[in-house]
């Protein structure tokens, strides 16, 4: 008989049929794809801008380099890997979800960025690329949604060079007790209020807090990069713990 532990997966604090998660999430971010980059800056205070600088600046990228920025969304971390890699390089903005897609090319082609960047539709489980292909793969803030982790950091250890590097930036678990309390009572209170107010999505907003919540630890995530193949796993707390970024190599 079937274990049917096998078959369902978290969304946010709801137990789901495996098969229905990514549809789920889908509906989420098609709502609020119009305006996440102003949520972002809302929901962070703007500090969302330093995690990823930082993020970029442990990513070691260098000209002439292959990039994959997976559930890349708006292009943030494209931005910024294209001029680093140049001529020369190529970047791939990834993503699901075909509404952040689309708003993440028309945001980069506005904004001049068009030589070296390509974009996929793709599945975070199964990437549509070459064994041994990228030097640095990005996933900023898209891991919590993904149904089956595992698989995913497993496709991404494939598609990795021998050298290459994934970095891991994902909402965490803070590190003091005080500021856990404060950041429950923001995710949980206030989040869904300025999603409702922004977006017109409260409920959208609300799965993503939770799923915030239903995301491993930094020691979890660690020791599933390193289950995955990964080597020398490292992280960084940012914001007390609020953030995390996950280092790992392909050696």
């Amino acid at each position: 008989m079937a274990d049917p532990d096998q078959d369902t997966t978290h969304f946010g604090f709801r137990t789901v049929a495996k098969d229905e998660k990514a549809e789920m999430v889908a509906e989420v971010f098609h709502s609020v794809a119009a305006k996440y980059d102003l949520m972002n800056d809302l929901m962070s205070f703007g500090i969302h801008r330093i995690w990823k600088r930082f993020t970029i600046d442990c990513s070691g990228v260098r000209r002439g380099q292959k990039v994959l920025d997976l559930a890349g969304g708006t292009g943030d971390l494209t931005e910024k890997f294209s001029r680093l890699v140049g001529d020369t390089g190529e970047v791939v903005l990834a993503d699901i979800n075909d509404s952040m897609l689309k708003m993440g090319r028309e945001k980069l082609r506005n904004k001049g960025i068009v030589g070296n960047v390509n974009y996929v539709q793709a599945n975070a489980e199964a990437l549509p690329f070459p064994d041994n292909y990228f030097d640095c793969i990005t996933i900023s803030f898209g891991l919590r949604n993904v149904t089956e982790k595992e698989k995913a950091l497993r496709s991404m250890f494939r598609v990795l060079k021998p050298g290459g590097r994934l970095l891991v930036l994902e909402f965490s678990k803070p590190i003091f007790a005080p500021l856990n309390k404060a950041y429950d009572a923001y995710s949980f209170h206030l989040l869904p209020k300025i999603g409702e107010f922004i977006a017109k999505d409260a409920g959208s907003y609300r799965y993503l807090a939770e799923s915030i919540r239903m995301h491993p630890d930094q020691e979890t995530l660690k020791g599933m990069m390193s289950d995955a193949g990964f080597d020398n796993v490292t992280y960084f707390n940012l914001t007390g713990g609020i953030v995390a970024l996950h280092r790992g190599y392909k050696f």
